[in-house]
């Protein structure tokens, strides 16, 4: 039976990275690649959902830095029926009983604001564990009173692209969140993040965290179907965090 290394800190003191990470292969190259953190996901076609328990557990087991889980029922609007709470707090207490580092969820109410009451349940249910509240956050009605909502509920980071379509787009509206936010909350741009715009974002923002996906299409043929699919590229992620950290030395 596979034992689980032990986690690791950052050793980019200049900018911790997290992977999304939609497959297995997806989370061992982010790790390998030297990411600091993934966050484990599925279908990403549909914006992300909540990945199974099997590859969280197996993922648990064979990675050596931390996993935040994506708590997502579907894809679609960020309004929840009651059963589809009901199932995200479930998924938190099976992250939990696994042993994962962190969750990332989020929840809106029909008029863009942050949703506390479901928010407040989930943040309970993840009690000692990091909470990430996700790109929900980039479709907020008002982008300054969200941020003290989650900084007044307690969460741990927001992962946002500024509420722009990429993070780069964003810049101006990150450079603000990061500056309001101070040392209350971390704000993690994301969107779009490659190693072509990643220093322009962290250098106009003041950014020290960056999520990304970094990912190639992945092409095969068997039983006579070609097949394709993505796949974290492994080579973008050591060419992502070789720019950040040289930059570091600036």
């Amino acid at each position: 039976m596979q034992t689980r290394l032990k986690i690791l800190e950052p050793n980019n003191p200049f900018m911790t990275l997290e992977i999304c990470a939609a497959n297995f292969q997806s989370a061992i190259a982010a790790m390998e690649g030297g990411a600091h953190r993934i966050e484990l996901c599925e279908n990403l076609s549909e914006g992300g959902t909540t990945p199974s328990l099997g590859m969280i557990r197996l993922l648990k087991r064979r990675l050596n830095i931390p996993i935040m889980v994506l708590i997502r029922p579907r894809g679609g609007d960020f309004c929840y029926q009651p059963d589809e709470l009901a199932a995200m707090l479930e998924d938190i207490h099976v992250c939990k009983s696994e042993g994962v580092e962190g969750v990332v969820f989020g929840a809106l109410a029909p008029d863009g604001t942050i949703d506390t009451d479901a928010c407040c349940r989930m943040l309970e249910a993840a009690e000692g564990m990091e909470t990430v509240f996700h790109r929900a956050f980039d479709v907020v009605s008002d982008g300054m009173k969200a941020l003290e909502t989650l900084v007044h509920l307690g969460f741990t980071r927001i992962l946002t692209s500024g509420l722009a379509h990429t993070a780069f787009d964003g810049i101006p509206v990150l450079a603000h969140l990061i500056q309001e936010a101070q040392e209350r909350i971390t704000i993690l741009p994301g969107g779009g993040v490659t190693s072509k715009n990643a220093l322009d974002i962290v250098r106009k923002t003041g950014a020290t965290e960056l999520h990304a996906s970094l990912r190639k299409t992945i092409e095969r043929t068997a039983h006579g179907v070609t097949s394709s699919w993505m796949e974290t590229n492994i080579e973008e992620v050591r060419r992502l965090l070789k720019i950040t950290e040289n930059a570091s030395k600036i």
